[in-house]
């Protein structure tokens, strides 16, 4: 005889006024900066003799981090005794997963479920990422009765609100995103809908949705496009049935810019193929914070840098568009931390075209007789103890001592 399934646990709330207030003196301690918070102050800019540094207005942690962040500390103090799991990674960031990781917190796989999953107990916890994750993890969770602590960002579920509703409708939801990114795997699960019935396309730029485009208006066959994107659709998708109404969403830190013109697009085909767009929906899902920091920046690429530094995870979605702006203007610069920073001489940076680290000369940095401005951004994943270690390391390299800097 088989043994009985576990009961389903419900989400914990670990959020307790006693547990937080440690929480809050840990996270301090691990991820805040003072440097950072005077420069703020003094309307994000820092000049000491011949250098100036300059910091976006708005950068690093957001809302949704910051609680996830809490949530998985709360968690350890919480569970003290508990063996506790992590699907992937809490957020996009080293530094931030290798303290979860000193605090004995797991690292489950996040691509495919695997046998640590079918070990999970009643006493284990399970913490779900900002991210999200794909709904039959979630279930597996569940069945085996282990407590979740769950950390997805508000923004993201909205957009699950969204593509459900599709599915709902007999909408397909065309997601811009990238198709092997967690929240755009757990959005596309959503996407399904209750009855899991619902069906999906991933696309990621825009020449996918001129292909698209030419499909919905008949310059591209059935076969031609799930040649394209085969790997990127829903179960059992049959573009001749699925793509009659279509809704668009996005993973929430693409650049709006780009999902606005996807949605025009898509939407001038549907109304060229249909005569009218009542067969089309779209939804403003691109994250708050996201959209700050880009704003935040084409704000600073009016003024005057001489380089620019975006300080993040190198899989981070949202530090990548920052990155991508920045390097539209001038020599811009997506280094993980002060690390990469080697010398007045070479900056150790992530290529985003060769997809890997590379080692530029840069000779801006070289004359210390000049006059130069750094700019510095950072994704919606990247703490301020980073940004600090960055700043004291672009003075050292220019003849500035730390102690200098921790008396302004």
């Amino acid at each position: 005889m088989s043994d009985p399934k576990p009961k389903k646990r419900k989400r914990i709330n670990v959020r307790r006024p006693d547990v937080m207030e440690k929480v809050q003196a840990e996270i301090q301690r691990h991820y805040e900066s003072s440097i950072v918070e005077k420069i703020r102050a003094n309307d994000g800019s820092l000049t000491v003799g011949n250098t100036t540094v300059k910091l976006a207005r708005q950068f690093g942690f957001c809302y949704g981090v910051e609680r996830a962040i809490d949530l998985a500390y709360a968690a350890r103090k919480v569970f003290e005794n508990n063996d506790i799991y992590l699907i992937g990674e809490i957020i996009h960031n080293q530094e931030v997963n290798r303290q979860l990781d000193e605090m004995n917190i797991v690292s489950l796989p996040w691509k495919e479920m695997n046998e640590q999953y079918d070990q999970l107990t009643e006493d284990d916890v399970v913490i779900v990422p900002a991210f999200g994750a794909p709904t039959s993890y979630i279930d597996k969770i569940e069945e085996r009765g282990a407590a979740i602590v769950d950390t997805t960002c508000g923004d993201v579920m909205k957009v699950w609100r969204r593509v459900r509703g599709y599915a709902k409708q007999g909408f397909t939801s065309i997601i811009h995103g990238k198709s092997g990114h967690e929240e755009t795997r757990a959005t596309a699960s959503r996407a399904l809908g209750d009855n899991k019935d619902g069906h999906y396309i991933v696309i990621l730029t825009l020449k996918d949705t001129d292909f698209l485009c030419d499909y919905l208006n008949g310059k591209v066959s059935s076969a031609a496009l799930m040649e394209r994107f085969g790997d990127a659709v829903s179960p059992g998708f049959n573009p001749e049935i699925h793509l009659q109404k279509v809704g668009v969403a996005n993973q929430t830190t693409m650049l709006k810019s780009e999902t606005e013109e996807i949605q025009k697009r898509v939407c001038k085909a549907i109304s060229e193929r249909d005569g009218k767009t009542e067969n089309f929906q779209f939804f403003d899902t691109i994250c708050g914070a996201t959209q700050e920091r880009q704003d935040a920046l084409f704000e600073m690429l009016k003024g005057h840098m001489d380089v620019l530094l975006v300080v993040g995870g190198y899989n981070s979605s949202n530090t990548t568009h920052l990155v991508e702006i920045g390097q539209e203007e001038l020599p811009t610069f997506f280094i993980q931390n002060s690390d990469r920073l080697n010398s007045l001489e070479q900056i150790v940076h992530f290529d985003l075209e060769q997809k890997h680290e590379v080692t530029t000369q840069h000779t801006n940095l070289l004359d210390l007789d000049k006059d130069i401005i750094v700019g510095i951004t950072a994704g919606a994943s990247c703490p301020s103890n980073l940004i600090e270690s960055t700043i004291k390391r672009i003075f050292e390299l220019r003849g500035v001592s730390n102690e200098t800097l921790d008396k302004i």
